[in-house]
């Protein structure tokens, strides 16, 4: 059975959910909203006497278990289950008090006071202001190589100290006490809870990371804030997070402990699913075999979530042929999304040719069209001609190792060859490597997905606004592109900020240093047992309120 997915467009965000357990019949589920949900969304489960073990499958090793360092889903998955921010996101994307007991904004919207709560770490040790402050001031630190350092940019100063233009004492960040943090910001930001609740801002131990710079990576070292603490890390093999007894919200975690393995290969992650040995398969975790999608559609069993997430290809614009933009726009043209979106990932992707996702898209109808092969036989023929060459040499795609990345890589290599006579080399790297690999501009073609971190175009255009910005991972840059960013930045009225966008957006979409493929979905099966699962609208998944019954 065949069931289309509506995905709201616009400015308004995605509703995020909570889940409820799997029901039986035909029917591919929705997520149905709580009836009455408690602060983040957990609603009430009788207790169990056995432990509550979750079982699910990463697929690959994270990168990382240190939030100012993270850049990945993977590890973002296990920062967000071991640390908490100022503020967390609840169901619907929105910003609850979490490690703030308090927030207070001043007329302007440009200084925040931060009350903290009484917590703790999980070594006992209390949190306080300064391990807020030691963090943002590390993780702008040119030497830590944060990528995701551009998110503190809003704080006044912090692009200056991360150039080395200022001080680290002259960010807009004071500690008033041990309990109070007031914040300064560069000009008013009306997201600027949701960017507290994101893992870049979230504190790390102050005297345990000037101990050792090694702590996140190691589970017997590792010291965390949030529901759960880490007690084992078999690398690329188990991670195990245990409730965390001193966090300070523990009455609401029902979990005594996440099991977590990591298993490439996604049928066999199916397979233990099926055989109880997983609570979950897919996403946000991992990821279902591509020839499984319609069996579990058709039985009922699968989830369909929409989300705030592009699926697509980044392009090194730094070299070879790939560095002219003609030849960037024929791959992009010569895609056929709808072809994609119908006979491989099947669950209601929207084909999407610009580079906002559905939620946030500024121009529905695109930038070009899809499928459109002509055009790109134009625009290659162009593009060689200026190189001075007569036949574009084999082009190299790099994808991670899962079964529908696999087969997406697999049908752009035979539309470029049948369209546009282009030989392509497929590469399959492990998660991590080809991370790294795309960050070091190590490729030509690389496929990368982009989930929102927050509900505003600018989230996804001010990552390509500087070459050397942590995830612009492409090498290009525009000044045009630069000056309407900031301008953005100081516009209040929302339909100029939105025509600065894209007008933003068009600059992009000319120079093509990225091929956007589709607005993206999460899918996933998980046990009738497992319950209170947050996935929200931006494609986070938070264990904090999960629970599971026997």
């Amino acid at each position: 059975m065949r069931q289309k997915i509506s995905i709201i467009t616009g400015m308004i965000m995605i509703v995020g959910m909570i889940l409820t357990g799997c029901a039986g019949g035909g029917q591919t589920q929705q997520q149905p909203q709580p009836n009455s949900p408690s602060p983040g969304g957990a609603t009430q489960v009788a207790e169990s006497k056995a432990p509550q073990i979750f079982r699910a499958n990463l697929t690959s090793e994270p990168s990382t278990a240190d939030p100012g360092l993270a850049k990945d889903a993977t590890s973002g998955t296990v920062v967000r289950a071991t640390f908490d921010g100022l503020t967390r996101l609840d169901a619907a994307s929105k910003p609850m008090n979490s490690i703030a007991s308090d927030v207070k904004v001043s007329e302007d919207n440009r200084i925040y006071t931060f009350t903290l709560r009484d917590a703790k770490w999980s070594n006992g040790d209390p949190v306080t202001a300064q391990d807020f402050e030691f963090a943002w001031k590390r993780v702008l630190d040119p030497s830590l190589g944060a990528e995701y350092a551009y998110q503190l940019y809003y704080i006044k100063n912090a692009e200056k100290v991360h150039k080395g233009q200022a001080k680290a004492d002259e960010l807009g960040v004071k500690v008033i006490d041990d309990n109070t943090l007031e914040v300064t910001l560069e000009n008013p930001t009306p997201f600027f809870l949701e960017l507290t609740a994101f893992y870049t801002y979230y504190p790390v131990p102050k005297k345990v990371v000037e101990a050792n710079p090694k702590w996140a990576f190691e589970a017997a070292t590792h010291v965390a804030n949030g529901p759960f603490k880490m007690t084992e890390w078999k690398h690329k093999s188990k991670i195990v997070l245990e409730k965390n007894e001193n966090y300070w919200d523990k009455d609401a975690v029902k979990l005594d402990k996440i099991e977590f393995v990591m298993i490439e290969d996604d049928s066999t992650a199916l397979s233990m699913f099926e055989n109880n040995e997983l609570d979950w398969a897919g996403q946000p975790l991992g990821g279902l075999p591509v020839d499984a999608i319609p069996s579990l559609k058709e039985s009922g069993k699968l989830v369909i979530h929409p989300k705030a997430t592009m699926y697509w290809y980044k392009i090194n614009t730094t070299k070879g042929p790939l560095s002219n933009a003609k030849i960037r726009k024929a791959l992009a043209y010569a895609v056929n999304r709808q072809t994609i979106v119908d006979n491989i990932t099947q669950v209601g992707q929207v084909p999407t040719m610009g580079l906002l996702p559905q939620s946030m898209i500024v121009k529905p109808e695109g930038y070009f069209k899809d499928n459109d092969v002509e055009t790109a036989k134009k625009l290659l023929a162009e593009g060689m001609a200026e190189l001075g060459l007569t036949k574009l040499p084999p082009i190299s795609l790099s994808y991670n190792t899962t079964d529908r990345h696999t087969k997406i890589a697999e049908a752009l290599q035979d539309q470029w060859k049948k369209g546009l006579g282009i030989d392509v080399k497929l590469s399959n790297k492990e998660f991590k490597v080809h991370l790294q690999d795309m960050h070091e501009l190590k490729y030509e073609l690389g496929r990368l997905g982009w989930n929102a971190d927050f509900n505003d175009p600018i989230n996804y255009l001010e990552m390509f606004r500087d070459a050397n910005t942590g995830n612009n991972d492409t090498g290009w840059e525009d000044p045009r592109y630069q000056e309407l960013l900031k301008q953005s930045a100081l516009e209040g009225n929302p339909e100029k900020r939105k025509e600065l966008f894209a007008q933003a957006e068009q600059i992009f979409m000319d120079a093509m240093p990225v091929i956007p493929l589709f607005t993206d979905v999460d899918v996933w099966v998980q046990s009738d047992k497992v319950k209170d699962v947050q996935v929200d609208g931006l494609g986070f998944i938070d264990l904090k309120w999960a629970s599971k019954t026997e």
